[in-house]
């Protein structure tokens, strides 16, 4: 019989997505195990990123090992394909995300064009708001607009959704990811990495590593750690807030602002989203 600790689970969803027995399933903030269809395989173990989910009689300390041989920080979509390539390779593969859930909150740079997301990932309407096909050049200082057309589909992602496939992935491939653990340092030795430092609020452990992937971010702390330049000067950092509204519009056109007046150093672009019931809202970013 299957024992959920309720106190440990993040209903990140990890497990249902390995169950082959359609046994787990989550209803709002809980999630269901149904014991009459579990056949006790044993797959959401590895699934599971805080050992929530136990085999009665089984007893875990911790889910993680001291040793893996690629360790990735951070579950955004670089993270969470270096993670699936690795793990598709054979290699034993941690995936550390310090959030509670893998896409949240929701990030911005939502549009792809095609040709940049098909080696990765073949297009899913799961988690695809809008396709793209035509775009609209606008100068702010005039008014002035030209569309651009071509042949090149491209994409606005529903991001939340997306990472959270993306990780999905790597864990069928086989690696592991830990929710709720933050990267606090890296292991050297003879001037090399060699693991990493993490926390999960309650427990700090050494995890070793024949390599460390830093996939947090433009101004990655696992690459100042390491001793590499990854400040980024203050005139080319600006706050960008990201909020939705309801507007009218063509679905299949993206906006791009430039020149002049606020615009010159930044942009304003709408991206149109998808919700239910054929409603649509911008997504806009400034």
């Amino acid at each position: 019989m299957v024992q959920l600790r309720r106190e440990l689970c993040t209903y990140c969803g990890g497990c249902v997505s390995l169950c082959p027995s359609d046994a787990l399933d989550l209803a709002e903030t809980n999630l269901v195990v149904d014991e009459g269809r579990c056949n006790e395989c044993g797959l959401y173990s590895s699934a599971c990123p805080v050992g929530a989910l136990l085999i009665e009689g089984e007893y875990s300390l911790s889910h993680a090992r001291q040793k893996y041989d690629v360790v990735v920080v951070e579950a955004g979509p670089a993270g969470s394909i270096a993670a699936r390539l690795a793990a598709e390779r054979g290699l034993a593969v941690l995936l550390l995300e310090k959030r509670h859930e893998i896409g949240s909150p929701v990030r911005c740079a939502e549009g792809i064009d095609q040709s940049m997301l098909l080696p990765f990932l073949e297009p899913d309407d799961r988690w695809i708001s809008a396709r793209i096909s035509k775009d609209q050049i606008v100068i702010a200082h005039t008014g002035g607009a030209r569309c651009l057309e071509s042949d090149e589909v491209g994409y606005v992602l529903e991001r939340k959704v997306f990472d959270r496939v993306l990780a999905e992935s790597a864990v069928e491939a086989g690696a592991e990811v830990m929710v709720k653990t933050a990267v606090e340092g890296i292991i050297t030795g003879d001037g090399v990495v060699q693991g990493v430092r993490a926390s999960d609020g309650q427990s700090r452990v050494e995890i070793e590593a024949q390599i460390v992937i830093g996939a947090d971010g433009v101004e990655s702390r696992v690459g100042q750690w390491a001793g590499l330049r990854c400040v980024l000067p203050q005139k080319d950092c600006h706050l960008c807030p990201v909020h939705a509204a309801k507007r009218g519009g063509r679905s299949n056109l993206l906006p791009l602002p430039c020149g002049g007046g606020t615009s010159s150093r930044g942009l304003r672009m709408g991206l149109p989203q998808r919700r239910g019931g054929g409603e649509r809202e911008n997504r806009t970013a400034s």
